[in-house]
């Protein structure tokens, strides 16, 4: 199969539809207003597929798969950037321009594509409520932002049940993964604002899944992962 991508130049990205281009726009949106000077990294998978990974802020990474291909096959560049070329090509299926390379401005490691464990799927409207709550602390507190110890506090455990060995597999959620889920708009939800519960569907999940490095909320339209040892007491039992 041709590459989309090649003769193009140095650094370009081509999307298989407008679906993909539309998905992807919308998660650089989401981007930007966490952080205007976000940077994106943008890496090649081998199903023919393209990744997206933004870093949310919370010290939690959020990723969007598209259909799509980039060169070269590990790329960061400026979220808004991207975006705007996203925007302006619009109706044209060729490959785009997605800005200078930034590939200095991206610390730490991106977790694995395998060799994760599901432990269960929890009612996306629990995980939706529980941000709300904890805007609702913030904004009682009067604080600018969620304070350290509200992002660090685990609010929700989920259990996989006994194995065959007769262990239990146990992780705690903490209050940063929620935050990040809610403010990259991964739940999908009939309103405008992804933090109203009222508009999720009764049977929309979130899958937890974990590894012995990684904790990860799998949501429709996105997944944010946290690397467990960042010192937030994460642990599976």
């Amino acid at each position: 199969m041709t590459d989309p991508t090649a003769g193009f130049g140095e650094r370009a990205v081509a999307l298989a539809g407008e679906h993909d281009r539309t998905d992807l726009a919308a998660f650089l949106t989401r981007a930007v207003r966490l952080d205007e000077a976000a940077v994106v990294r943008l890496r090649r998978r081998g199903d023919g597929v393209l990744a997206a990974w933004i870093q949310t802020g919370f010290e939690v990474l959020a990723a969007r798969i598209v259909r799509g291909t980039v060169h070269p096959a590990d790329l960061c560049v400026a979220a808004d950037s991207l975006r705007a070329a996203l925007t302006a090509s619009v109706g044209t299926a060729n490959a785009i321009d997605p800005g200078w390379a930034m590939d200095s401005a991206w610390r730490g490691a991106l977790p694995p594509d395998e060799g994760f464990v599901h432990v269960d799927d929890v009612p996306a409207r629990v995980l939706v409520e529980l941000a709300q709550q904890g805007v609702a602390l913030t904004r009682d507190a009067g604080a600018q932002g969620p304070p350290a110890s509200l992002l660090a506090q685990e609010v929700l455990e989920v259990s996989a049940g006994e194995t065959a060995g007769g262990h239990e597999t146990t992780v705690g959620v903490p209050m940063r993964m929620v935050f990040a889920l809610g403010a990259m708009g991964f739940v999908p939800t009939t309103g405008r604002d992804t933090m109203v519960a009222d508009g999720i569907a009764a049977d929309e999940v979130v899958r937890v899944r974990t590894s012995n490095i990684w904790l990860r909320l799998d949501a429709r339209f996105g997944s944010v992962y946290l690397r467990k040892s960042g010192g937030l007491g994460l642990s599976v039992i």
